[in-house]
This record gives structure tokens, sequence and C-alpha cells, in this order.
């Protein structure tokens, strides 16, 4: 039972991870309209998280870098939740 929860635990942390990947390819194509689906619920989803990282690391020339340390932020999380669950089991 517990190996089942943290299995679906580490795959939400995976399907996030490659929505906030599918995002920033995504802003790299002007002619997209963010405002039709399902680009409005990638936006929606992952603007949340990435708003945190975007108010303490400022742009740089236009480029943002804070979905890369976002990312790397997701990661860790990840696993201390996922081996934390581990440890405990």
């Amino acid at each position: 039972m517990m190996t089942n929860l943290i299995k679906a635990i580490n795959n939400l942390f995976e399907i996030y991870f490659w929505i906030i990947l599918v995002r920033c390819l995504l802003s790299f194509v002007p002619s997209i309209d963010w405002y039709k689906q399902p680009f409005t619920f990638i936006k929606d989803v992952t603007d949340v998280y990435l708003n945190i990282f975007r108010k303490i690391i400022p742009t740089l020339n236009g480029l943002d870098f804070s979905p890369i340390v976002a990312i790397i932020v997701l990661q860790i999380i990840q696993y201390i939740v996922v081996y934390g669950l581990l440890f405990l089991k």
C-alpha cells in the first residue's frame, strides 16, 4: 500500500516536471495564444510555482532563468519527499 502511494507521489512530481518543461519550450513559440486551451491550463498550473522564483531571480537581457532554478528545487523536493517516505516505510 505504501509503495503505491510513494510511486503515485513520485509520478505527480514527474508529471509536473514535464509540464514545466513543456511550458518553457512553448515560450519560445511566439504565435501561441496563451488564452486558448490547452495552453491556458499549462500556463495556470505552472505559473503558480514559477512566479515564486520569478520574484527572486531577475531576468537577464530578456531571458528568464527562473524555470531552471524552479526545476532544480522541484527535483530536490521530490528527492526529499520520496526518499523520506521510503525511509519511513
